[in-house]
């Protein structure tokens, strides 16, 4: 319980570092026979944080600062990737551009290549930015001799091999069950609200004020409402955007999601949902479900395995929240007649929570940068 106060300083001096996802580029590869092509997409903070672009200091990246460094960039793109198929395939940076994402702007590589050998299994292993930061993932999808292929890299995935082979739909399922478990662990706004939804879990309200409830099946009950709610919701909008029938502005999603951490910690402090909070889960569980969309568009669904991927992504995000659930709520259960609880983590964890989100809202509606970070 005291890693969570930590948890939440951290935060609070830090709010625009979590403002937004956690470090990602976008790695999108095409193998026909021997020749490879390919775009990579790396954000700009993060090359300026490995090769320091800003060469004014005034916080901006310019395209002429980007196109000064060019070379620089594609040898340390390239120094961090390899493909090999039949051997060690060649790799060159043909062109640079910019494009925005959802979190700012990124630098776009083009990369085309050849392979000693046309057919058999391609090995890729990816090391941009592991030395620097282990929370960086790299985003792959790969069309291999027309079969497509999508994984996250990671520190620990060394050496990944890819088949021409059709890949099996039980393998489908199961990775993107772990991308599943993996972005709801790294998503810190998905986190705080599913966090500030927790911490009543273990306390009721009596004469206007919190007191620890009396046994632990009340508090599981609430528990299990609040989670299933905000899973089923979230599978509702983010089956609907995954399968384009609805789309929303990620500036519009990303803001609202950053409101609705904020309401629900406000709602910690100044009760005014004291029952059914899995009401309060399922509506704002809609809106981020449209968060949780944003991940599929980049990693890109397999037509063929469309329904198998959404059930596996949700029951990843499901099971993320679960595990979160299983170290918090028996340490908030056992505490929950504290003064340490009730004061400590309860009340001053929902004050953080609150303070950082509003720090993102007002990021993420003004498009700002707080604090010079």
């Amino acid at each position: 319980m005291m890693r969570f106060v930590l948890l939440m300083v951290l935060l609070l001096c830090q709010p625009s570092a979590w403002a937004h996802k956690a470090s990602d580029s976008f790695l999108v590869v095409d193998a026909k026979g021997m020749a490879i092509t390919a775009q990579w997409d790396i954000a700009l903070r993060d090359i300026d944080f490995a090769l320091g672009l800003d060469s004014n200091g005034d916080a901006e990246i310019t395209w002429g600062e980007l196109r000064a460094r060019q070379n620089d960039l594609s040898a340390w793109a390239l120094s961090r990737l390899d493909i090999a198929r039949g051997g060690a395939c060649s790799l060159a940076v043909s062109s640079l551009q910019v494009d925005d994402h959802t979190d700012g702007g990124y630098a776009v590589l083009h990369i085309t290549g050849n392979c000693p050998a046309a057919t058999g299994d391609l090995g890729l292993q990816y090391r941009l930015l592991f030395e620097l930061d282990n929370l960086h993932r790299g985003l792959l999808r790969l069309n291999l001799d027309g079969v497509t292929h999508t994984t996250v890299l990671s520190p620990s995935s060394g050496l990944v091999q890819f088949s021409a082979e059709k890949v099996s739909r039980w393998k489908q399922f199961t990775k993107y069950l772990e991308e599943g478990v993996w972005h709801i662990w790294i998503g810190f706004d998905h986190i705080l609200f599913l966090l500030s939804l927790l911490l009543p879990a273990v306390l009721v309200v009596s004469m206007r004020r919190w007191r620890g409830v009396d046994n632990f099946g009340v508090a599981l009950r609430e528990v299990l409402w609040v989670v299933t709610s905000f899973t089923a919701a979230h599978s509702i909008t983010l089956s609907l955007a995954a399968l384009g029938l609805v789309s929303l502005p990620s500036r519009l999603v990303e803001s609202a999601i950053a409101l609705s951490v904020v309401l629900a910690a406000a709602n910690n402090i100044w009760p005014v949902v004291e029952h059914k909070r899995w009401l309060v889960a399922f509506g704002f569980g809609l809106i981020h479900g449209f968060g949780f969309a944003s991940v599929l568009a980049e990693l890109g669904l397999p037509a063929d395995a469309l329904v198998l991927s959404l059930l596996g992504f949700n029951a990843g995000v499901e099971v993320g929240q679960m595990a979160i659930v299983a170290v918090f709520l028996p340490l908030a259960f056992l505490l929950r007649h504290t003064r340490f609880y009730l004061r400590g983590v309860f009340l001053v964890g929902s004050w953080l929570i609150m303070l950082v989100a509003l720090v993102w809202l007002i990021e993420r509606v003004f498009d700002l940068k707080l604090l010079g970070f």
